[in-house]
């Protein structure tokens, strides 16, 4: 596609429009104008039809993994696999426990020739030297936000060579973010104390479904954990991420919180939103947080609907499947999630009437771009932002199947589920990367995006 064209035909759907008529004109890569239909432009610039199609803005999943998959080319397949959901950009985490300064310099170099849509980076934060470097981290390399993990203690994270940490680091580490300002620690809310206890008793008993799996992990212990990190974030001034939420008791101590402090943002994913713990998936099943009760379910649809959930995003992580087909405590945790969000979301939400396009168009781009300091340039069909469009067939049914979409992972959960609603063109910085399954872009197109707080 040339840099100068004008999208006609199309329904615009963003945060503030359930669906609008407008023409749209892109210039040197950026959103020039936003026209009536039929607006005549400058003479020579292309005109690519979209009648009958909807029009977001790039979506962003701002919760992927990498170093899960091929280190060298897992930024070519798993952007490849953005492209096909309809993502412009995606925000990767890195769990080391060594300098962020050689990790970024190696993950770029892996990045820089081989991702196909934009992309940024999370850290985890795992030791004291992590701490000491933030500032570092959010000036030199345009990282504003890290991961802690509040269930990492002693050797729990060492599976990810991190070392284990406490309370009183999470506290310094909480301080540290605040004195910078504008950066934002992600929490992962699990009491491991409690999780260890629950899991050696299950074992025990021998154990073996994604029944047993969730009753380690019951939901006072992610809502627990919430309670703590909002205490903390509140008590020290700083701004807090609660990633895949998973259940109504959690997501109600969020509701309650926020009325005396509003700096905590909360993310869940799809599998919590289709996928029970009386699922037949089996070890291929296992996520942690695990699927939940079919109450739990129905609390992230009405949390997505009433604003309390902030962000929908993957959790994807590219392993093969036969890392999962195991006995399920040896099975490995998490599946690939990103290339199937939208279309679970139209299909499960907006046809079902549980959601509006505003609002998914909300939970995918406007409110990741703001927690995650990438507006204004991404998020929004806005005069002066990146021309990232996803085009949508609201309509377009087609049955899931992992092959078709890029991934170095090698299956879905919504293998052989039909869904209703699927991106039809991806659009980054105003270049087509894939037309109707297809990938039309270049490796390497895709550009690291380092933020600035906003503060």
């Amino acid at each position: 596609m040339q840099s100068d064209f004008v999208l006609r035909g199309g329904t615009v759907v963003d945060a503030d429009r359930d669906g609008e008529r407008l023409d749209l004109l892109i210039q040197n890569g950026k959103i020039a104008a936003l026209l009536a239909p039929g607006t005549p432009v400058a003479e020579g610039v292309a005109e690519v039809a979209i009648d009958g199609l909807h029009v977001f803005p790039g979506l962003i999943d701002a919760h992927v993994h990498f170093g899960f998959g091929e280190k060298i080319t897992e930024y070519e397949t798993e952007t490849i696999y953005a492209a096909q959901g309809g993502f412009t950009t995606i925000l990767g985490y890195f769990l080391n426990n060594e300098a962020y300064t050689e990790v970024y310099e190696r993950e770029q170099n892996y990045a820089r020739t081989r991702a196909y849509v934009d992309y940024g980076f999370h850290f985890s934060v795992a030791n004291e030297q992590h701490v000491e470097q933030m500032k570092e981290y959010v000036q030199r390399y345009g990282v504003t936000s890290f991961k802690y993990f509040m269930n990492f203690r002693g050797e729990e994270g060492r599976y990810l060579g991190l070392d284990g940490t406490d309370d009183g680091y999470f506290h310094d580490m909480l301080a540290e973010s605040a004195r910078i300002g504008g950066v934002k620690i992600v929490c992962h809310t699990e009491n491991i104390e409690i999780v260890n206890r629950l899991r050696r008793k299950i074992q025990a008993q021998n154990g073996s479904t994604l029944k047993d799996w969730a009753a380690t992990k019951p939901p006072f212990t992610e809502a627990e954990s919430c309670v703590r990190a909002m205490l903390f974030a509140e008590h020290l001034g700083a701004q807090i991420y609660i990633p895949h939420l998973s259940t109504r008791m959690a997501l109600d101590e969020v509701r309650r919180w926020r009325g005396r402090y509003d700096a905590v943002h909360v993310e869940t994913c799809p599998h919590y939103l289709t996928h029970t713990e009386d699922s037949d998936l089996g070890s291929v099943g296992k996520a942690n947080p695990p699927f939940r009760s079919a109450d739990d379910v129905e609390a992230m649809w009405e949390g997505l609907r009433d604003g309390s959930i902030d962000v929908v995003a993957s959790d994807h992580v590219p392993r093969k499947l036969a890392t999962k087909q195991r006995p399920l405590w040896l099975a490995s945790q998490g599946f690939p999630g990103t290339a199937t969000i939208l279309p679970v979301l139209l299909s499960e939400g907006y046809h079902k009437g549980r959601l509006s396009l505003r609002r998914i168009a909300e939970v995918l781009t406007r409110a990741p771009a703001r927690i995650f300091d990438l507006s204004p340039t991404k998020g929004a069909i806005a005069v002066g932002a990146d021309a990232d469009f996803t085009v949508v067939d609201i309509d377009k049914e087609r049955v899931v199947k992992a092959e078709e979409l890029g991934s170095y992972s090698d299956y879905s959960l919504y293998d052989g589920w039909k869904l209703k609603g699927w991106p039809v063109r991806t659009i980054v910085r105003g270049t087509t990367v894939m037309q109707d399954g297809k990938i039309t872009g270049q490796a390497g197109f895709g550009e690291y995006i380092a933020r600035k707080t906003s503060v």
